[in-house]
């Protein structure tokens, strides 16, 4: 029941269109009996009685009742349709805005293709049920009371021998229900997981062509492809045992009518035309009867669908802002980490990490692969929160602050670096907009791309393709840096942000951001010590903690971890550690 709660929060705001829906397909429900009770008063009455006259009459109201049935059943569809497809909307709507709502945690622990078979076949199964059982199932309900009650007026004992297969009916359905519905929740994994496949095959084709993996996807795609076409051939074995049975008790009706109302009509209990009232009323008594194996299944679909989209809208982030955020409007810059720890899970990402960053100074943070860098700004931007200690934005703890406003004062230029299928002016000025042109150009200036983009036929309008692809790894990373840019935050982060740019550029782009880093906070983390040695603090990180900190000369006069990657002039830290140097 808690999915029928659930769906009736979107439906309704649309309640008088459903009752006024539910109304026409009562209407509906009544016209059709008329036709076939003008059927049997056409044989007793023209035919048996000779009344040649009402013929014509009857003729009239039969087509008019056609008439009218059919405008009236197109409308209520549609007025289904319409609430189904404004409910999906909202859905959709909600859907997308808790996601967005999730921080990091939730999109590290599920696929992409999981979360998009809840906003594509889980939606439609949804919006199936909307738009066709709900109605089918009131309609043919009434459809079969109505007959029923209309048959008794006729004969109760010919209506009661026909309702002695309900039982059976309703018995088989019961079976019906209990074994499709495990089925549908196994067909929706696994096309989630086929889902899966193909979104990481089309987003990595580079790679797969590169690795000339096509003939491994292929049999990993046709491998999930296989389990979907088998989890659906195991639902349709369940119809197949079922489903037969069903349409077989719903077709014993006409042998019970023209065995028993033979005789009735034989013996004078009922008129032949009666008979052949009886006989056209068959379809709204195993029309029902047929149809509730079919909208068994597609609600036992709708169940498995919806409790997997209210699942997803039930997910709290972890990351949230507090009741009584800290006023703020913009922050000076001042980070202070005192004694953080953070695990990610069972592991120990970082551990005792405390520093302090004044506004305006630059701090660099170096290591290997797998240091804990990246984690540190991180917990900056509060992608996630430590697991001990605290982090201090202007001497107050970032858990203090609304997350939408201190993020909007810390812009970063991220390792991974994503470009949406846009120009490069939009993707430049994605925090910010409604910015300026000429704020476009500074920025893209400042992070030495404007000479390639304005190269480029387009130029600013050039549309990159998803993901940047089109683009060489230096130009994704300095459009990168110019969207940080343009934000102008009072915290700055740029995660190797210039490795992919020869020393050359480097040196230029650091030029250039000299003037940037004057009044900013800036977290700088890079593998070549030619990107940081200018910084006014700088930590060398190693398994999570913080071995050596200083200034680029207080480091080489240690002569430690920092002087052996400097030693081997300007080396990386991931090389040299690989080669057993450090």
């Amino acid at each position: 029941m808690e999915a029928i709660k659930w769906v009736w929060k979107y439906v309704r705001n649309y309640k008088y269109l459903i009752i006024l829906g539910f109304t026409l397909s009562v209407l509906v429900s009544l016209i059709n009996m008329v036709n076939p009770y003008l059927q049997g008063r056409i044989i007793d009455d023209v035919i048996r009685g000779g009344r040649r006259d009402l013929l014509a009459k009857y003729l009239v109201v039969i087509v008019a009742a056609v008439f009218i049935r059919s405008i009236l059943r197109y409308s209520f569809q549609m007025i289904f349709e319409h609430v189904s497809q404004n409910a999906i909307y909202n859905i959709r709507e909600d859907i997308y805005r808790k996601i967005q709502s999730l921080d990091f945690k939730f999109f590290d622990t599920n696929k992409t293709g999981d979360i998009m078979a809840r906003m594509t076949g889980d939606l439609e199964a949804v919006r199936h049920f909307i738009a066709w059982v709900i109605y089918n199932t009131f309609f043919n309900g009434l459809i079969f009371i109505v007959a029923v009650i209309f048959l008794s007026s006729i004969s109760l004992s010919l209506t009661l021998m026909l309702l002695a297969v309900t039982p059976l009916i309703a018995y088989f359905t019961a079976k019906l229900s209990g074994s499709v519905r495990p089925a549908w929740g196994a067909i929706r994994e696994q096309f989630s997981r086929l889902n899966t496949v193909v979104q990481e095959n089309i987003s990595g084709n580079r790679v797969v062509k590169a690795f000339t993996q096509e003939k491994y996807e292929i049999q990993k795609f046709s491998r999930e492809n296989d389990g979907y076409r088998q989890k659906n051939i195991e639902a349709a074995k369940i119809w197949g045992k079922w489903l037969p049975v069903l349409d077989s008790l719903a077709g014993t009706l006409s042998a019970i009518v023209i065995l028993a109302g033979g005789i009735y009509v034989m013996k004078g209990i009922i008129t032949f035309g009666q008979l052949v009232t009886f006989n056209s009323f068959i379809w709204a008594l195993n029309g029902p009867m047929r149809m509730s194996g079919w909208l068994v299944n597609d609600t036992q679909r709708f169940f498995a669908s919806a409790e997997k989209i209210i699942s997803l809208l039930n997910v709290e982030p972890r990351i949230k802002s507090p009741e009584n955020p800290v006023e703020m409007d913009r922050i000076q810059g001042r980070v202070e980490f005192r004694d953080v720890s953070f695990s990610y899970g069972d592991e120990k990402v970082l551990e005792d990490i405390s520093f302090t960053a004044e506004p305006g100074q630059t701090i660099a943070i170096v290591g290997p692969t797998g240091s804990g860098k990246s984690t540190i700004t991180n917990l900056i931007c509060r992608f996630y929160d430590c697991t001990e200690g605290e982090v201090l934005i202007d001497g107050i703890n970032i858990k203090q602050y609304d997350v939408r406003k201190l993020r909007s004062n810390i812009a970063s230029a991220m390792q991974d670096i994503f470009l949406f299928s846009d120009t490069i002016e939009g993707n430049i000025a994605y925090g910010v907009p409604d910015a300026p042109m000429e704020k476009v150009k500074w920025a893209a200036t400042i992070a030495g791309a404007d000479d390639f983009i304005t190269s480029m036929p387009e130029g600013y309008d050039t549309i990159v393709g998803e993901r940047g692809v089109g683009l060489s790894g230096g130009q994704r990373q300095r459009i990168a840096l110019a969207r940080a840019l343009i934000k102008d935050p009072a915290i700055l982060i740029l995660d190797d942000t210039t490795s992919a740019v020869d020393i050359e550029t480097e040196h230029k782009i650091q030029e250039m951001l000299k003037s940037v880093f004057t009044n900013k906070t800036a977290f700088i983390i890079a593998h070549r010590i030619s990107s940081v040695r200018n910084a006014d603090l700088i930590l060398v990180l190693k398994d999570g903690r913080i071995v050596e900190r200083g200034t680029h000369e207080e480091l080489l006069d240690l002569k430690g971890y920092y002087y052996n990657v400097f030693k081997h002039q300007y080396g990386d830290f991931d090389e040299l550690q690989a080669q057993g140097v450090i």
